[in-house]
Order: C-alpha cells, then structure tokens, then sequence
C-alpha cells in the first residue's frame, strides 16, 4: 500500500506533462491555422474585390481557399441556381436562401475555428489543482513518513516536501501558457467571426443590386475558329418555322 501511494505524485508530476505536451502541440497548430487563415482572407479579399461581376466573383470563390472564400462561394452558388420550393430546405425567396447559406456557412466556420480551444481551456482550469493534489499528497506522506519514523528531521520531510512544492510549481507552469493562449485564440475567432459578418452583409448589399440572381456563363468560343461565325450566324438569323432552305416561304 505504501508503495502504491509513493506513485500518487510523480504519476500526477507525468500527467500535468502531459498537459504540457498537449498545451504546446495545440499552441503550434492553432498558431499555423491562424497564420495560414490570415493569409489566405487577405489574398481572397484582395482579388474579390477586384473582380469585374458577381460571376466572376462566384468564380474566383470557387477556386480559392480559407473561410472567405467558403463563405462566398456558398452564397452566391444560392444566386446560381434555379430554387423550387418542394421541401423546407428551398423555402422562400431568394434573398431568404442566400442569408441562410450564409448563416449556415459562418456557423460552420467558427465550430471548425473553435476546435481545440476547450481542450486548451480545461488545461488551463484544471492544471493547477492537479498539481495542488500533488501537494496535498506529498504533505500527507511527509506527515505518515514523521508518524512511522516519530521523528520531523529534515532528511525524513524534505522529500516528500520537495516534491508537493514540484507539483505545484509544474502545475502552475501548465496552467499560464494554457490560459494566454486560450485567450488569444478566442480573440482571434472574434476577429475572423467579424469579417466574416462583414463580407456576409457586403454579398448581401450585392446581391441586392444584382437582382438577388446570377446570369449563367455562357461557352466562351475562341476567336478565328470555325464556330465562332456559324455561333454569330446562328444568332444573327431570324427564327424561322417550316422555312426551307434559301428562305422562300413553302
């Protein structure tokens, strides 16, 4: 039994360097998100705001990475398609399906900038305490080792003292980078939880303008290939019922 109790506080020493691990993995991840996501909104907002139209905005999103882009691309592929109301989904007009999509689009943006954060968040509650259970433990086998020794020298208290003040120290040592970062990540989502707000409110305003709907791209024909003046004749020429050919009437 005394052995298994003389494990109780390195094995609480090995658990908050667990948490330590887990801390600093999570520290670095979050940091090459962050870093990777500013990135990437800079670069999409930069070159949507630069687009001609809405289409080639609807184009751009498409092709483009991070939560602008994803955000952009599921509202204006509402503008694209042809809605019909058979279920609730498609319910409404289309000003109605595209602050959905969009609503929809930001919440499934910030769950997947969320991630990690309670992790780091229990980390930085609950380490100290673990390491103060440390302490308590290692005060509790010093006074057993003074009850079976009867005797309070320093060479019978001082290791099991030593390694409760341990406990605490790494337990505190734990808890600090946990709580900054935790902090600024949450900061960091209320940023990105923002400009994603903004952009939802300007594809609304443009949408607005628009007329709620975005003209289909039609083929594109290169220029000097032979389908380019049967594509112009074909346009140019009146629509004929029962005509044969030459033009006069049967």
């Amino acid at each position: 039994m005394t052995n298994a109790t003389e494990l109780i506080v390195p094995a609480t020493l090995w658990t908050l360097v667990g948490f330590s691990v887990a801390t600093w993995g999570l520290i670095l991840i979050k940091g090459v998100q962050q870093l990777r996501l500013a990135r990437q909104g800079r670069r999409f907002t930069r070159a949507f705001w630069a687009a001609p139209n809405l289409q080639a905005a609807a184009d751009l999103a498409v092709a483009s990475e991070g939560p602008q882009a994803r955000l952009s691309a599921a509202g204006l592929q509402v503008l694209r398609e042809d809605h019909a109301a058979a279920d609730l989904e498609h319910t409404g007009d289309r000003q109605d399906l595209l602050e959905r999509a969009l609503r929809q689009q930001i919440h499934k943006e910030r769950r997947r900038l969320d991630s990690g954060l309670a992790v780091l968040a229990s980390i930085g509650s609950t380490s100290p305490f673990v390491g103060l259970f440390g302490t308590v433990w290692g005060i509790m086998h010093a006074l057993t080792e003074i009850g079976r020794s009867g005797s309070a020298s320093l060479e019978v208290v001082a290791g099991p003292i030593g390694e409760a003040l341990v406990a605490t120290g790494v337990g505190i040592a734990v808890a600090v980078p946990a709580v900054l970062a935790y902090n600024f990540f949450v900061r960091r989502l209320k940023v990105v939880g923002a400009d994603l707000d903004e952009l939802a409110a300007d594809l609304i305003s443009l949408a607005r303008k628009g007329g709620w709907r975005i003209a289909r791209s039609q083929p594109v024909v290169a220029a000097g290939s032979e389908r380019a003046p049967r594509a112009a004749a074909a346009a140019e020429a009146p629509a004929r019922t029962g005509a044969p050919l030459g033009g006069v009437p049967a």
